[in-house]
């Protein structure tokens, strides 16, 4: 079975993006030019044979015309308001989708790349569909933005396997996400 992995940035406090879902504190000059952390990050990109993402997520490239996020990827976009995909390489999902996720990971193949958002990770986690957390803390607070999950109402237990610490204060953790106590 592929494992599903949530690979996301954040502030300290919880925030994957501004609460108008752009992401301009990520992209200061400071963490990301000759970083280690965004190398890091665009290699492990081709450990991923298919990525998912919830609506809102793929409307950020899609603002800057960009229509196939990983086209080197089997690339997934979730939401129930869209009515066709921009591009015929992206396919859309919207009704069960949890239920095309666990068919996903039930094929053969690569890791799947949880790309975002918050509130579909919510549901993922929920499902118990997610395997790991991959979690870049950057050295911000926010404030308020997107969070990190939302709409969970169930405690998801962590168990921590690893920890990288970039020179420019990016914190790397990677935890497995514990099965849930029956």
């Amino acid at each position: 079975m592929r494992k599903l992995k949530y690979h996301v940035a954040t502030s300290v406090d919880g925030f994957i993006a501004h609460e108008d879902d752009t992401y301009g504190a990520f992209m200061q000059k400071r963490l990301i030019e000759d970083s280690e952390h965004v190398m890091d990050f665009v290699a492990s990109l081709a450990t991923y044979t298919t990525a998912l993402m919830g609506r809102r997520t793929y409307e950020v490239g899609l603002k800057e015309g960009v229509t196939d996020p990983y086209a080197k990827m089997d690339t997934y976009v979730f939401s129930r308001t869209m009515k066709a995909s921009p591009n015929p390489r992206v396919k859309l999902v919207s009704d069960d989708a949890t239920g095309e996720v666990r068919r996903l990971k039930a094929q053969e193949g690569g890791d799947i790349y949880l790309s975002g958002g918050g509130a579909f990770a919510g549901l993922l986690f929920a499902e118990g569909l997610i395997d790991e957390l991959l979690l870049k803390v950057n050295p911000l607070i926010l404030g308020a933005g997107i969070p990190l999950v939302s709409s969970l109402r169930t405690v998801v237990d962590l168990e921590l396997k690893s920890t990288k610490v970039y020179s420019n204060g990016v914190l790397l953790l990677r935890y497995a996400v514990m099965p849930k106590q029956a």
